[in-house]
């Protein structure tokens, strides 16, 4: 029986070297019984980037910033009205492995109601695969997170809830309706993946580490901690622990306490004053 796969990509014009990538390496994958659609949301320009798929949509930023999860919505609801069967979504900066759709249908098939979730390993910058039989020999999965054996299905415990990345993951019709997509409150940078992950824990839903389903991590210009992103990582933080009684990404937060640009505040977190007057000066 063929099951209809949407593979979800928001993407932006920053990025087009890597979905030029992304869409090469999806072109590559034939396997029997699945059908493949490929629907791209951009958040940044309203004509499909060179090449697009058929189904395409454009989400544009908010007040805040660019609004990834109202892209990956809209475009889960296109998928959805064009029969998709599953929705993998799969970030425009991320490879599929060449049994990453597989791993994921035959998981779907297991556990319908849950988040699936395959490993990530992140690409260092001269790894630049050209086709997917160099993807093997590159494979080395993230370590935060479970890494079960290629074929096997193992759920998360309650405290590995917060490790699902929305980098790569799985999810049926039938559990993407129920959880009602991302929250489009989030704009900008962060919590948005962490926030649903919550949500789906407070449905009775698990996550289940997919071994096997590996997305590849294409290598960009990145800090630890995204110092750039830190105002966006502010606001969202706090709407989350406004939603879930905690804040999220505390490493992060932790970082930018260490480097003076951050200090606690009342229950959360705020600019440093120091940092809100070199701010000002460099302006």
């Amino acid at each position: 029986m063929t099951i209809r796969v949407a593979v979800i990509t928001p993407a932006s014009v920053n990025r087009l070297d890597h979905l030029q990538r992304q869409r090469r390496f999806l072109d590559e994958v034939r396997t029997p019984g699945i059908d493949v659609v490929r629907v791209e949301a951009c958040l940044d320009i309203d004509a499909p980037p060179a090449g697009s798929s058929p189904l395409f949509v454009h989400v544009p930023p908010g007040r805040d910033g660019m609004r990834v999860g109202a892209a990956r919505n809209a475009a889960a609801a296109l998928a959805l009205a064009h029969g998709a069967d599953l929705l993998v979504f799969l970030d425009v900066d991320c490879l599929p492995g060449p049994d990453l759709l597989e791993r994921y249908v035959s998981a779907a098939r297991a556990h319908p109601h849950d988040l699936l979730c395959g490993p990530v390993t992140y690409l260092h910058s001269v790894q630049r695969p050209s086709t997917m039989l160099e993807l093997s020999a590159l494979t080395r999965p993230h370590p935060a997170r479970p890494l079960p054996a290629e074929g096997s299905i193992v759920a998360a415990t309650d405290d590995e809830f917060d490790l699902f990345w929305s980098l790569s993951f799985a999810v049926t019709a039938e559990a993407w309706t129920r959880l009602e997509g991302f929250d489009e409150a989030y704009e900008g940078y962060g919590a948005e993946d962490t926030d649903l992950g919550r949500r789906a824990r407070s449905l009775g839903m698990r996550v289940q580490w997919v071994g096997g389903a590996h997305a590849y991590h294409q290598w960009h210009p990145a800090g630890s901690p995204p110092w750039r992103h830190l105002d966006d990582i502010l606001r969202n933080g706090a709407l989350f622990a406004e939603r879930w009684g905690e804040w999220p990404m505390r490493g992060w937060i932790d970082s930018f306490i260490e480097g003076g640009a951050v200090e606690p505040h009342g229950d959360g977190y705020r600019r440093s004053y120091s940092s809100r007057a070199t701010r000002t000066s460099s302006i």
